[in-house]
């Protein structure tokens, strides 16, 4: 069988192909990948010998706004569709919701019923035109997967059967759970890391300022500085904030490294994309052992407090540390960690459930 899986930035910063990649057999299989290089630097691909590589070259910005960046985005439609049409693929696998949108014409008349859908992203569903898209899209699909069962309100009802959700697991992070156990380093402080893209730059000034206040915390951010990263620096030194740092860029693996050092994720965002989200450090704080702070009425924040492996937080509180300090004071590690097992149980079930969904899709012939 011949599958593109479709992707929309670089291979770095889309984890969440790993769960269609480590459940297609591609030794058996011809598959390829389409990815964006955004900041037009090298990327170490030497992990993907087995795939064919499509790299579509364009520079473009994350955080600005969406309006500069449809010239970009019709760039790549071109790119993605002139590929479709000089290769003649049995699977598509749109790995984002935006290239799903983009392509649906061309997905709908040529692939119907021959492409799985990855939904994760709800930024434009308070358009109708989108929104209708996006329904045509599920029906369209030989199935579609969900990054967040917080999504699913915005799917059709009426196609219920073929959407499934796909946490944003990595698998060989499991073969590290103990790495904060055995390697754990102590500190005094309590230790608040971020690790990703650094965005949302409201959000992250109030936190900056709420714990530059408070000598009992350390706040840490590690991740690519592009224009929003640069600012909070500004802001950090503006205000004298000696506990918060930004460590800049890292690769997936130095992950386990700064895992070693939290005591708390930062799991806070505030846009509506994001309220009914599930991050990529939820699972880690699972997978870590790691509680976690979510904005509170997050579907996320709601997640994390029924398992027990987090809580939700209001920054504009102004007892904000001292909750937080009451709450991470107050675990009891033996529950705690008992806790992200169970719930860990619980993703691993429903990540099983889709691998054989991929592997039955990609074993027909």
């Amino acid at each position: 069988m011949k599958i593109l899986l479709i992707g929309f930035s670089k291979i770095k910063y889309m984890p969440y192909a790993n769960f269609y990649l480590e459940n297609i057999d591609c030794k058996n299989n011809e598959v390829h990948l389409l990815y964006w290089n955004r900041d037009l630097k090298d990327e170490d691909t030497s992990a993907y010998g087995d795939l064919v590589l499509h790299e579509f070259n364009c520079y473009q910005e994350d955080d600005v706004s969406k309006l500069s960046k449809v010239s970009s985005f019709l760039k790549y439609r071109r790119y993605a569709k002139k590929l479709l049409r000089t290769q003649k693929f049995d699977l598509i696998i749109a790995l984002h919701s935006m290239p799903g949108v983009l392509l649906s014409r061309f997905l709908a008349k040529q692939y119907r019923n021959r492409y799985i859908f990855d939904y994760r992203d709800s930024t434009y569903e308070r358009f109708g035109f989108y929104r209708s898209i996006i329904a045509r899209i599920v029906k369209g699909s030989k199935c579609t997967f969900v990054s967040s069962d917080g999504f699913r309100c915005f799917l059709p009802e009426s196609e219920k059967e073929k959407i499934h959700t796909s946490h944003n697991l990595l698998v060989d992070s499991l073969e590290h759970r103990d790495e904060r156990t055995n390697f754990g380093i102590k500190s005094d402080k309590i230790r608040i890391s971020f690790w990703g893209f650094i965005r949302h730059e409201d959000v992250n000034r109030e936190l900056i300022k709420k714990i530059a206040a408070d000598g009992r915390f350390e706040l840490h951010y590690y991740g690519r500085e592009q224009q929003v990263a640069l600012n909070l620096k500004q802001y950090a030194s503006d205000i004298g904030a000696t506990n918060v740092f930004f460590h800049g860029e890292y690769t997936p693996e130095e992950r386990y490294k700064f895992v070693r050092c939290t005591d708390v994720i930062h799991n806070l965002y505030r846009d509506a994309n994001m309220m009914l989200a599930m991050g990529n450090k939820y699972y880690d704080g699972v997978i870590f052992r790691i509680p976690q702070i979510c904005t509170e009425g997050a579907f996320m924040a709601t997640v994390a407090e029924q398992g027990g492996v987090g809580i939700g937080v209001d920054l504009s509180n102004e007892d904000f540390c001292e909750k937080l300090y009451d709450y991470y004071c107050g675990l009891n590690k033996t529950s705690f960690e008992a806790k992200c097992d169970k719930e860990l149980e619980r993703i691993i079930n429903d990540y099983r459930k889709g691998a054989a969904i991929i592997k039955n899709a990609t074993s027909e012939q």
